[in-house]
């Protein structure tokens, strides 16, 4: 397999919650999807980047009767994009996919019933039209972005862990200048048929394989909590260690006579772990010596987190940062 040119700059993970309405199926949260591509766009940007965007979403929108305006003229007279394009970006499914596989329980496997090979059937076509959303969102603001489903990648798992990922579409993509963006999606499993793969697993791998400078999560809340951000009586955790075992402990702030560590809760109709299985592979993630942020999608700390721009000696950054205890 062909080594990336250069090291990858930051993985980012677009969470599900952040960029759709979870409460309402199949909605996409058109500002803060919006805001996150911009933001994208900024960090991307060195000085040479034009100041006007030129967008490469060529398509027709639904509802719109007339052509799509190209400007080729504008990109005629480019020299270059000015963008560093040595991102990866992941995003979760929010309200596209969970229903249709919890509905059909193709997260559990079977399909060898009919439900369950309709449902993950469904489950694709949902989760993928998101992603073709996000894709062209990204080119609209002149990132050129390619889409990639891990499902026809080749990827695939066993009891729900991952056996086979093959990397070689998305390293060829960055090699090209593009920035590859995969899913959370349904995949075959070699015991199960089948089940649901998650974007947070999905970029815990692609960190061992890619050796990114930063990740970075982008979620509906400013970071990790003690117990669920909707307790009145929840305290940010602004910095997390890891040890070398997994083992991990609350830098700061200093918790007083909180033994319970971290809640966690998990929707009913996710599939695929919520904020546990986040933190978890977070702290894998960590392990490996790459510095994780997690903060809220659409704020200025978000902006900073996308830049590599974070402090953790400083109270002016909201968020969470995971990182090795080495």
């Amino acid at each position: 397999m062909a080594e990336a040119a250069r090291p990858v700059r930051c993985i980012v993970k677009l969470g599900g919650a952040a960029i759709t309405n979870k409460g309402e199926l199949e909605s996409i949260d058109e500002g803060s999807l919006r805001s996150s591509c911009a933001q994208l766009r900024q960090a991307m940007s060195d000085n040479a980047a034009p100041e006007k965007v030129v967008g490469m979403d060529w398509s027709r929108r639904p509802g719109e009767s007339a052509d799509p305006v190209v400007d080729t003229e504008g990109f005629a007279d480019m020299a270059g994009m000015g963008l560093d394009t040595n991102f990866v970006v992941v995003h979760g499914a929010g309200s596209f996919g969970h229903f249709q596989a919890s509905r059909s329980g193709a997260h559990k496997g079977g399909l060898h019933t009919t439900l369950v090979k309709a449902g993950f059937v469904a489950t694709r076509i949902s989760v993928t039209s998101l992603n073709q959303e996000v894709v062209r969102a990204l080119a609209r603001e002149g990132i050129p972005s390619i889409g990639l489903s891990p499902f026809a990648c080749g990827w695939s798992t066993r009891q729900r862990k991952l056996v086979s990922a093959n990397a070689s579409q998305i390293i060829q993509s960055l090699h090209a200048g593009f920035v590859p963006v995969l899913h959370g999606d349904g995949v075959l499993d070699e015991l199960l048929d089948c089940t649901i793969l998650s974007g947070d697993v999905i970029i815990r791998h692609l960190a061992q394989l890619l050796s990114p400078k930063y990740v970075v999560f982008l979620t509906d809340v400013h970071g990790v909590y003690d117990r669920p951000p909707t307790d009145p009586n929840a305290v940010l955790l602004r910095e997390i260690e890891v040890d070398d075992n997994g083992g991990w402990s609350i830098v700061k702030p200093a918790l007083q006579g909180n033994k319970r560590g971290v809640e966690t809760s998990v929707a009913a109709h996710d599939t695929t772990g919520g904020m546990e299985t986040k933190i978890l592979e977070a702290a894998a993630i960590a392990r490996l010596g790459v510095d994780v942020y997690i903060t809220k999608v659409d704020t200025e700390h978000s902006l900073r987190a996308l830049k590599g721009d974070v402090n953790t000696s400083s109270d002016d950054w909201l968020g969470t940062v995971i990182r090795s205890a080495r």
